[in-house]
């Protein structure tokens, strides 16, 4: 159904029931105080004719307490309830044509964007082979790493190997610092007791020194004493012998005479 229809009906119905603005209406009454309708169920709305043609008389009966208003409010809000419904309907039915205009306009440049996927394919293909010769790489360079990390246990094991034996170097070369400590050790004992050695060494030598000078000094006056003395007598042995041959010299010099 469309919204010509539709509003067409509509019309047909507001027009049957004789509609009115509020405050002019005017409706017939039943016997229960209800509206009464002015045509019958065999009537065809679809007929514009129809709702023209002249209604019975409905006898109108007096009703107590009765709002003659309400039922027509209530007709005008289900009217507006209908406007809003079809405003709505018609604000649907422009989106959905906007939309099909939009994708009208986009059908027409698909053969423009269709121009170009040939060498966009070109390109997806060159690119999709550039990206396999890359993996292709990836996969080699990951299956050597794959290897050289397999290759790593056997090289923690030597490696391992080779630290042990640093080790057992290790601690022979620590007990061998240790005995060349303890060595050291007693050597600087044995050195320590020969410099106590030395010290008092030196000190009976430099007892003996003093002693020796102390010698010497008495030596050299005993021996410069000697001397004076051999002095004093070798000049007592001249005199002597001086006088001597003077005697024997004046006992000659007589006796020649």
């Amino acid at each position: 159904m469309t919204l010509k229809e539709i509003l067409t009906g509509t019309s047909s119905w507001l027009r049957s029931h004789r509609y009115e603005e509020a405050g002019c209406c005017q409706p017939a009454l039943n016997d229960d105080g209800l509206i009464a309708c002015g045509f019958d169920a065999d009537d065809d709305f679809s007929d514009p004719r129809s709702a023209n043609a002249p209604s019975d008389p409905v006898v109108v009966n007096p009703v107590t307490s009765l709002n003659h208003h309400d039922p027509a409010e209530k007709l005008h809000e289900g009217i507006n309830r209908l406007v809003d419904q079809l405003r709505q309907v018609n604000e649907h039915l422009n989106c959905q044509l906007a939309q099909h205009e939009e994708l009208m306009d986009r059908v027409r440049d698909l053969p423009k964007s269709l121009e170009s996927l040939p060498a966009s394919v070109e390109n997806q293909r060159q690119l999709t082979t550039r990206l396999l010769e890359q993996m292709r790489s990836t996969s080699l360079k990951d299956q050597q790493f794959i290897d050289a990390v397999g290759r790593i246990p056997q090289e923690t094991a030597r490696q391992t190997d080779t630290l042990t034996s640093i080790n057992h170097q290790l601690a022979a070369a620590a007990d061998t610092d240790v005995q060349l400590a303890e060595s050291f050790v007693k050597f600087k004992g044995t050195l320590d007791r020969l410099n106590h050695n030395t010290i008092s060494n030196t000190e009976g030598i430099l007892q003996m020194s003093r002693t020796f000078a102390a010698s010497d000094r008495y030596l050299k006056y005993v021996i410069s004493k000697m001397n004076r003395r051999y002095a004093w007598t070798l000049a007592l042995a001249l005199t002597i012998c001086a006088g001597v041959v003077s005697v024997l010299a004046a006992l000659l010099f007589f006796l020649a005479s």
